[in-house]
């Protein structure tokens, strides 16, 4: 049986510090409390590049345009019933200042202190590799 897969496009946002933008899982919701890349999930027919879009808006009030984003790493993780593919794309340009407006907290890390959050199982191996980019 061929698992149904959940696409879900995810935004490195780097500052011209360096650092990159995560997000505190919302209460009520699965991993709720740990820290994760801002995005969503694709909808029916979206691309990941317009569906990551539509979420930065949606989840920080910010805007960007797919030039400003640039395909990094993926991820593949067993997820219940489902199968997660989550894609990272690093992100340096885009209008408007992050609020955290589905998130409780937001905050600016650099690269390696992302080893000391704690995050899902998916997001953890693309530590090292946005290191290693950034």
């Amino acid at each position: 049986m061929n698992p149904s897969f959940l696409n879900v496009a995810a935004a490195a946002l780097v500052d011209r510090d360096g650092r990159i933008l995560v997000q505190k899982r919302p209460e009520g919701r699965p991993m709720a409390g740990l820290w994760e890349f801002p995005g969503g999930k694709c909808e029916p027919g979206e691309t990941p590049e317009t569906a990551l879009i539509r979420e930065l808006k949606e989840e920080l009030g910010v805007e960007t345009e797919q030039s400003c984003l640039a395909p990094a790493c993926f991820a593949s993780e067993p997820l219940g019933d489902k199968h997660l593919l989550l894609l990272i794309y690093v992100c340096r340009k885009w209008t408007g200042i992050p609020q955290p407006k589905e998130a409780p907290e937001l905050k600016w890390v650099y690269p390696h202190e992302l080893h000391g959050l704690d995050m899902p199982p998916a997001d953890k191996p693309l530590i090292g590799l946005l290191e290693a980019l950034l």
